[in-house]
């Protein structure tokens, strides 16, 4: 599969009540922000393999049709932040990083939906534990 993304990808992985964001730099590794992936503690940007990145979980390719930079351009933005340090989960998180690298701009579609109606993600939230628990039961 990896041979099939382009280097730049932006690439979603979904982990039930969240996102998580990376850039596909090439030969299946990936630049993402590890944020909360490993506990408690947040991690840096850091380049992992695909299978890392994805967890078990798949991924898809979001299409960003108003690219400020090239393929080429978005891998060395992104390459250029790894081991940076200043995860915030609100204003610097693994989306945050990727549509900056590919639009020169910082945004999150999951903060912005999660700040206009904070009561969706705790039905989200609710659902997915319930979800859980319902399949630990069986």
């Amino acid at each position: 599969m990896s041979d099939e993304l382009p280097p730049g990808a932006h690439l979603v992985s979904s982990r039930g009540w969240y996102e998580h964001h990376g850039i596909h730099l090439g030969g299946g590794r990936v630049a993402h922000y590890a944020g909360f992936c490993y506990g408690f503690h947040s991690g840096p940007v850091e380049e992992v393999s695909l299978e890392q990145f994805a967890a078990g979980r798949g991924f898809e390719v979001r299409t960003n049709v108003d690219a400020a930079f090239t393929p080429t351009q978005v891998v060395q933005r992104a390459r250029s932040r790894i081991g940076e340090r200043r995860y915030n989960l609100l204003a610097n998180n693994c989306e945050h990083f990727c549509e900056w690298a590919i639009n020169g701009r910082g945004a999150s579609r999951q903060v912005e939906r999660l700040l206009s109606a904070p009561g969706a993600l705790v039905r989200r939230f609710r659902d997915v534990c319930a979800q859980r628990l319902t399949q630990a039961a069986v």
